[in-house]
Parts: C-alpha cells; sequence; structure tokens
C-alpha cells in the first residue's frame, strides 16, 4: 500500500454540509470512500488556516488516489488535493539511483 497524504479545502456550502451532519459524520464518510477504493484511513484531522482538512490515508495505488480526489472533489463542495508520501527507505533508492538529465540552456 501507498501512502498519502490529503488535504481538503471545503466551500462555503461544503461547510454549511458540515455544520449541519457534524464532523464525526463527514470523517466516516471519508473513512468509508477510502474502505470503497481497498485502502485504510491512518487519521483524520480538521484544521484552522488555508486547508479545513488532513487525512493520512493508505491505498493500494496512485490510481486510487485519484478516484477518491476525483469522487470527492466532483461534488462541487470541497476541492482536494493530494500528496504521496514517501518512507525514508524510498528515498534512500531514490538517491541511489542515477539521473541523466541536461538543464535548460545546457
Amino acid at each position: 500500500m501507498a501512502k498519502y497524504l490529503v488535504t481538503a479545502k471545503y466551500t462555503a456550502e461544503g461547510i454549511k454540509g458540515v455544520l449541519k451532519t457534524g464532523g464525526t459524520a463527514r470523517s466516516k464518510a471519508v473513512g468509508e470512500a477510502i474502505k470503497a477504493m481497498g485502502g485504510s484511513m491512518e487519521s483524520f484531522h480538521y484544521a484552522f488556516g488555508a486547508d479545513d482538512v488532513f487525512v493520512v490515508v493508505d491505498l493500494p495505488d496512485n490510481p486510487a488516489a485519484a478516484a477518491l480526489a476525483m469522487g470527492i472533489s466532483s461534488t462541487g463542495l470541497v476541492g482536494i488535493r493530494v500528496v504521496v508520501l514517501l518512507t525514508p527507505a524510498e528515498i534512500d533508492d531514490a538517491a541511489k539511483r542515477q539521473v541523466t538529465y541536461t538543464p535548460p540552456g545546457g
């Protein structure tokens, strides 16, 4: 399973939905959507600031993450960003790989 950080920003109508049904209901709905994609929710947090929600998720692959994000975003009530999270071991693996690249103007 791959790990992702999902951030969400509610629209005004989305916030009205949270006020109507409550934060726990939204967390449960998100968890169910993640489970339906073959994944699990590690944590769900509301926040102050530019983003309203932070969710750490395990999903089978990038297409599952994309499907989840598109399905939620398509409601028009919340905007989603998905960040792929890498383990320290994955970064070690990446650091060992040779990259051949010509920079702009090079």
